[in-house]
């Protein structure tokens, strides 16, 4: 959900100007080059586990609150974990009013639009179809970097990739049927969410790249926008709970802490460890989890095309995220000296 993103996160770490404490190089014996307790493939299947189950404590969460109600409880749990973090780490909140008013749209974008429309989508559809349409942000990312980014040209294996990408979504979408069977409102808003994350990123990469702020405050500035923004929000369309059933009400908060703020922790990690490129791989094991946990934990039906399309969408993604090999350039032998010289 990226969340995946591979998600928001990753772009605005991936963009933000480090922390000194990172930009530092670190001696041997200083806490930052020490190895984290959990090898970072651990830590990877992990956040893959963590993301591809959030579809599914979205739709337990929507069992028993309004759409809202569960976005709003969602970021509210995530941004407690991501303060706790900066407290720990003695971070400070960005400053500057220009920085703030980026970070409230970027908080829209990519957290309460997109969560917001997720959570509205399982409703009527599957939560194996939300996790599917959420692979697609790779697609729809390189569809408008083409556009909005100049240092981003067309070649053609990511044209390829973006039309084996929308192969696969007709696939999944059972085009050849008609789209019979299809809620298509539901469908549209888990496509539209994850249009929100490319969106989003572009306008991070054009308002806060080198702002000079740390990634985590950064981060954690833009839950807590995007938890007053459902605040405000959430009264006026969704109202307050009459009751509160415990299994959604866990849902919420294990979505909250694990899948947003926990694991926004997990993804900072792996990028400073293992670098963006291979911590973004994340994407493509969520929609692959998301299915497996809806069919084996809530019951999903599971057609033939679903897999298949699936498939298809993130191999087209995998292409369209690729970068043709730099040409590695062969010494040019030196001259042969003659006896005289």
């Amino acid at each position: 959900m990226c969340y995946v993103i591979a998600g928001a996160i990753l772009v605005v770490m991936s963009t933000a100007a480090p922390s000194r404490a990172l930009s530092a190089p670190a001696s041997p014996t200083s806490p930052a080059a020490r190895r984290p307790a959990l090898d970072w493939r651990v830590r990877f299947a992990a956040l893959s586990l963590i993301w591809g189950f959030s579809f599914l404590l979205i739709k337990v969460g929507t069992d028993g609150y309004a759409p809202f109600q569960v976005t709003f409880g969602r970021l509210l749990f995530g941004t407690v974990v991501l303060a706790v973090a900066m407290a720990v780490k003695r971070e400070r909140l960005p400053r500057g009013a220009r920085t703030w008013l980026h970070l409230t749209v970027a908080a829209l974008l990519l957290n309460a639009a997109p969560f917001s429309l997720f959570a509205y989508s399982e409703l009527t559809i599957p939560s194996t179809l939300a996790g599917i349409c959420n692979a697609t942000s790779p697609l729809w990312g390189m569809a408008l970097s083409l556009v909005a980014l100049s240092e981003d040209r067309p070649t053609r294996r990511r044209v390829a990739g973006l039309g084996l990408g929308f192969l696969g979504v007709l696939t999944v979408l059972g085009a050849w049927q008609g789209f019979h069977g299809l809620d298509v409102t539901g469908t549209a808003m888990a496509l539209l969410a994850s249009l929100c994350y490319p969106v989003g990123w572009i306008y991070v990469r054009r308002t806060l790249a080198g702002s000079g702020h740390s990634n985590l405050s950064l981060i954690g500035a833009q839950l807590g926008v995007a938890t007053l923004q459902l605040a405000l929000v959430t009264p006026l369309f969704a109202g307050f709970p009459s009751s509160f059933p415990l299994v959604p009400l866990l849902a919420v908060a294990a979505l909250g802490a694990f899948g947003t703020g926990f694991a926004v922790l997990v993804q900072y990690g792996l990028v400073n460890e293992v670098g963006p490129t291979t911590a973004q791989m994340v994407t493509y094991f969520i929609p692959v989890i998301a299915t497996a946990a809806g069919v084996a934990v809530l019951g999903e039906s599971l057609s033939w095309n679903t897999p298949v399309g699936a498939a298809i969408v993130l191999a087209g993604a995998a292409l369209t995220q690729s970068r043709p090999r730099a040409k590695s350039r062969s010494p040019r032998p030196a001259p042969a000296k003659s006896p005289a010289q």
